[in-house]
């Protein structure tokens, strides 16, 4: 929680965030029927089953799913736990977006595989974008953007938060995010902030959605985190405890070793709750099982 004394950190420290080589590695969300969501994700939106495990002595399993492998492009982990079959998903988890050259096409393909669309295609509110929304068989919202190209068709995660100054001033201080893209409709009672690593059409976004006059949300047990790529676990603890004790948050895990793999993570939750882990590794996947461990500590 925010308040209390704390040393006051060296210069050094706060332009961490700045020189470290950050990229948003995927998020974590559980499934209530693993082979039917591949199905969904592989058949209606293109994706790619990068690679599967079933663990029965942990009685669950898991999956990563995207557009691309895992070291360049930003990934779906899928946790499914033995005889869950449902989850509640909030009102705090927004959605997550997919980019295509050709939504109308898109949309009429997933329509055609018995998928349930909820917005047919057209400009957003106040705007130009072409945009359509889809759910997907656990209810999951996806919102597909008309885009001609983009290198990572996996393009947004939308959480929503109570107050958007705040966790825009969060997210570049605690995570070194930068501010792609800030948009105020009064006359809808909503704003958005985009942030990320690289303008919106380069790279994976974390939009951050406030609707005028709701500060708190429901999390659910469904939607679980987002993983980042950092150069230094302890660097960027260091400086998430630091912004915490001004804008509010908590680490729920220190940095610190996996045992057994060579990876680092820290965890911690934002001022609404979401909650992202940092990770150090030797380049290669994190091990499927401690992923799931992560998720579980919510």
């Amino acid at each position: 929680m925010a308040g209390g004394s704390a040393a006051v950190p060296s210069t050094e420290l706060l332009e961490w965030p700045k020189k470290d080589e950050r990229r948003m590695l995927h998020a974590v969300y559980r499934v209530g029927d693993l082979d039917r969501t591949i199905k969904f994700y592989t058949e209606c939106f293109g994706m790619k089953l990068l690679r599967q495990r079933d663990i029965p002595e942990e009685k669950y399993s898991n999956a990563f799913l995207g557009f691309g492998p895992e070291e360049s492009h930003f990934v779906f982990e899928l946790t499914y736990n033995y005889g869950v079959s449902s989850y509640d998903i909030g009102t705090g988890f927004g959605h997550f977006a997919i980019a295509t050259p050709d939504i109308y096409k898109m949309v009429e393909d997933i329509r055609a595989k018995g998928g349930n669309v909820t917005r047919e295609p057209g400009p957003v509110k106040g705007g130009s974008t072409v945009i359509a929304l889809v759910k997907d068989p656990d209810g999951y919202t996806f919102e597909l953007i008309q885009r001609a190209s983009t290198p990572d068709p996996l393009c947004q995660v939308m959480l929503r938060v109570g107050d958007l100054d705040r966790s825009v001033k969060f997210y570049e201080k605690a995570l070194g995010m930068k501010l792609v893209k800030k948009v105020d409709r009064p006359e809808y009672k909503y704003a958005m902030a985009m942030m990320g690593y690289a303008e919106e059409h380069e790279a994976t976004v974390l939009e951050l959605a406030y609707n005028y006059g709701v500060t708190e949300y429901t999390k659910g047990n469904a939607y679980a985190q987002i993983a980042i790529g950092t150069d230094d676990v302890y660097k960027s603890g260091e400086v998430v405890e630091h912004v915490i004790q001004e804008l509010g948050g908590n680490v729920t895990r220190k940095p610190g070793p996996i045992p057994g793999i060579n990876t680092k993570i820290v965890s911690f939750i934002d001022p609404d709750g979401w909650k992202t882990n940092y990770r150090w590794s030797d380049r290669q996947p994190l091990h499927s099982s401690y992923i799931h461990q992560l998720a579980l500590e919510m």
